[in-house]
């Protein structure tokens, strides 16, 4: 698939210019196929790839059938010899969990984000209205009922009151701190979010208008979540 293509090409060449390299990886039901393309894309020397993922529930341990942690195990890191992977702990403390992975991506820049955008706009776990002027690159977040609907809606969840109430996200300026941002949307559900984020106003209540900000993002689309764009 292009996104995976493209994905792959970052990575290699980041590897070839700085040594190795940072990548940001997002879960979802959007990113299994992608993942799945890029874990078998050819030449990719994953022992010089250092991993970031996106967000987590809090309170849900790693080991969680739903957790962020779990899915990137299982989809990465049971796949590919990753060098390092800095995984969010959802039964941490929320604030040192933040902190932790915070020091840890300001080390360097980060070479390629990977990410979704949610029903409601959501871009990670910036549910609106998002935080535009944070700096702090992990924060914790509430999350709104839509975007916990969405979870149940995939599968993620038995119900509603399964879906924790909040979650540890990186923030909106940390992911538009990256090189390049490759963004994957698919499905009739997001493409009112598309609607809003990529043909309406930027600002907090589309969270990911604010990939328009961003002078090497690119979004994948299929054909139903891009049916309302003109």
């Amino acid at each position: 698939m292009a996104a995976a293509d493209e994905a792959a090409r970052c990575i290699r060449e980041a590897i070839a210019a700085r040594g190795r390299a940072r990548i940001v990886v997002a879960t979802g039901s959007s990113q299994i196929e992608f993942l799945e393309s890029l874990v078998t894309a050819s030449d990719i020397d994953w022992s010089q790839v250092e991993l970031f993922h996106l967000d987590e529930y809090i309170g849900l341990a790693g080991d969680h059938q739903a957790s962020f942690q779990h899915y990137i195990r299982e989809r990465i890191l049971d796949r590919v010899p990753v060098e390092r992977a800095w995984l969010l702990d959802g039964a941490a403390d929320p604030e040192e969990e933040c902190q932790r992975v915070g020091d840890a991506i300001s080390a360097a820049p980060i070479d390629v984000a990977f990410a979704g955008i949610g029903e409601n706009g959501h871009l990670a776990f910036n549910d609106p209205p998002a935080d535009f002027d944070t700096e702090k690159p992990f924060i914790v977040a509430g999350l709104d009922e839509r975007g916990r609907l969405q979870q149940v809606r995939e599968g993620w969840f038995a119900s509603l009151e399964e879906v924790p109430r909040t979650a540890i996200t990186m923030s909106i300026r940390q992911i538009l701190k990256s090189r390049a941002i490759l963004c994957l949307v698919s499905g009739t559900r997001k493409s009112e979010a598309m609607k809003l984020c990529l043909g309406g106003d930027i600002g907090p209540m589309a969270p990911a208008s604010a990939l328009r900000l961003h002078e090497n993002a690119t979004v994948f689309l299929d054909r139903e979540a891009a049916a309302l764009l003109h």
